[in-house]
């Protein structure tokens, strides 16, 4: 089940949020000395986070609950002692990041040993979705009560509530555990709290139904057809489409998180801000997948030694970890390594002169780096890959065609929409309003409110629309 499913919409969701509100009234009901408790409300999102993971996957619901039982037991132990504490730390985030291992990564190194001639079963195991996600907040939980900034879980099903929570499950943003910590048992809801998660769920829905779904048809377009019939400018509108596709997909998928999280009481960290404005890769990095970003920054390569010492070969292991996290292929391999280069690169030059170069020139820069990267990061069979880069680069029989025209005046105004809502254009917009009717309190609220919900009803009408007989709706990524 994906958020952008009319099923997801108009029956899950619908039917969440009714059970929650008895569950926040059941709370009520049963608070003692002003105290509100979570309980119910807890029952109900774990429950239906169970249903939302289970709709596509069932048996690897098991899997999920192995996860949490054996971080529950560890997470305990680690805070409620001395003297194995770290020791217990290592086991807890050895144990999770075999059952990564195992189930992303088996396959791919049994194929690179039998490149080198050793013989071994390969084994056929599907990918769970969300592993990597879950994973990641398994070891954050870890890691943070081992650090003592939080304590552990007294309670299973609040420990589950944090690793299957549906909202970020399947593709993030990765929650680190002390943001949620106190809100999981502790949590308040206002009017606002409700109001701007919707609008904010919507506005992610947007982004992937209006714009991402309808990129997506561009780049399959020229991406995955014959190459002999592909033209060097097909190829680069092709990858342009692919990487504004992928923006509006993910950033849109985080946004539809964050919202959620908010109507629930929960305050989800940023994962996007605006990366295509960016002036440098190291700047874009910042910008683009914060929460995995700050993840292996503070749990890797701070601990490692991080600026202090070997900081060049810091930068290409967290890296190289960055493309593996993506999928057990050597495309991403390859790809994070040239993006750790690049960012390594960066600190001895570019970063060390900032001004010296025109900010335009540095953003055609960054953004050059970042299409033709995607190009690396979208093909994981090596011979496409190279027949692709060839007609990139100018090996196609013609420039620009009838084809490449077409791509470009046919959806002229989606080609205008994704470049500017690339940029804080909606921000800019909202503090312009907000100096107009700074003298006029009534008006900027009550303006603003119809604003919101107007928009909020032309989206959702809109992206129904688009969604009945929807073929392609996938996030992508949820594969990873």
């Amino acid at each position: 089940m994906v958020f952008s499913d009319l099923f997801f919409l108009y029956v899950f969701l619908p039917s969440f949020a009714l059970l929650y509100l008895l569950g926040t009234w059941i709370d009520k009901s049963a608070a003692k000395g002003g105290q509100l408790s979570c309980r119910a409300r807890n029952a109900v999102l774990v429950a239906f986070s169970f249903i939302f993971y289970a709709w596509g996957e069932p048996v690897y619901v098991f899997l999920m609950l192995v996860c949490v039982i054996i971080n529950f037991f560890i997470g305990r132990s680690i805070d409620h002692q001395d003297k194995y504490r770290k020791a217990m730390l290592t086991l807890g985030v050895a144990c999770n990041l075999c059952i990564l291992g195992i189930f992303k990564y088996a396959g791919f190194f049994a194929n690179q040993l039998q490149a080198l001639g050793i013989s071994v079963p390969t084994p056929h195991i599907s990918l769970p979705i969300g592993i990597s996600f879950y994973i990641f907040q398994s070891i954050s939980y870890l890691v943070d009560v081992y650090r003592r900034d939080s304590h552990s879980q007294k309670r299973f099903v609040d420990l589950l509530l944090y690793i299957s929570m549906f909202p970020q499950l399947i593709a993030g943003p990765i929650v680190r555990y002390q943001t949620v910590a106190n809100r999981i048992t502790d949590r308040h809801v206002t009017a606002d709290d409700v109001a701007d998660g919707i609008y904010r769920f919507l506005r992610g829905l947007a982004k992937k139904v209006i714009l991402a779904n309808q990129l997506y048809e561009i780049s399959h377009q020229f991406l995955d057809g014959k190459f002999d019939e592909l033209s060097m400018g097909s190829a680069w509108i092709g990858i342009i489409a692919f990487t504004l596709q992928i923006y509006f997909d993910f950033s849109g998928y985080s946004d539809m998180a964050i919202g959620l999280g908010r109507c629930m009481g929960f305050r989800f960290n940023e994962n996007f801000d605006h990366p295509y404005c960016s002036k440098s890769i190291t700047e874009f990095w910042r910008r683009w997948h914060i929460s995995l970003g700050s993840f292996f920054r503070d749990y890797l390569y701070i601990p490692l030694g991080g600026n202090r010492r070997h900081q060049a070969l810091n930068i290409l292991v967290v890296w190289f970890l960055t493309g593996m996290w993506h999928g057990a292929s050597w495309n991403f391999i390859i790809w994070g390594v040239l993006f750790g280069i690049i960012v390594m690169v960066e600190k001895y030059t570019l970063l060390k002169n900032p001004g010296k170069v025109p900010s335009a020139l540095l953003h055609f820069y960054c953004m050059f780096v970042v299409v033709v990267s995607f190009g690396i990061f979208y093909y994981d069979d090596f011979a496409r890959m190279t027949s692709f880069f060839h007609v990139l680069c100018g090996g196609a029989a013609t420039i620009f065609d009838g084809v490449s025209k077409a791509a470009i005046l046919d959806h002229f105004w989606l080609w205008v929409a994704a470049i500017v809502l690339c940029m804080p254009v909606r921000q800019q917009v909202a503090q312009y309003f907000d100096q107009c009717t700074s003298g006029v309190p009534v008006i900027n609220r009550y303006v603003g409110m119809l604003a919101r919900l107007a928009a909020s009803v032309v989206i959702l009408v809109l992206c129904t629309a688009l969604l009945v007989g929807a073929t392609n709706n996938a996030f992508i990524y949820t594969r990873f």
